[in-house]
């Protein structure tokens, strides 16, 4: 949803040991290079861009640790779905409403 504008903002503000465009959204961003000084400014730049403040409870490692992490927190504070729903045929839908029927 939004990894291509993390990874703009993480090239400009993280100071990463790698380019960005290399990590997959799942890579360790703190072996990556990310300290706590520029875990501060990449929050600052994501928070302007984004419009978005984050919560006390996202202030750490776990939020700012991956791409998909950032990802996931940004959809969130502005109130949209993190993961992709998997949505099921109506068929599906009417099998699984039916009640069971045991002989």
């Amino acid at each position: 949803m939004y990894t291509e504008q993390i990874r703009s903002l993480l090239a400009q503000h993280a100071r990463l040991l790698v380019d960005p465009a290399q990590l997959g959204e799942d890579s360790d961003l703190y072996q990556a290079g990310l300290t706590s000084l520029s875990t501060v400014n990449l929050m600052l730049a994501l928070e302007e861009h984004f419009d978005v403040e984050f919560l006390d409870r996202m202030l750490g490692r776990k939020t700012f640790g991956s791409i998909r992490a950032l990802n996931d927190a940004i959809a969130e504070l502005r109130g949209e779905d993190a993961a992709p729903t998997c949505e099921l045929p109506p068929q599906a839908v009417q099998a699984a409403a039916q009640p069971s029927v045991q002989p």
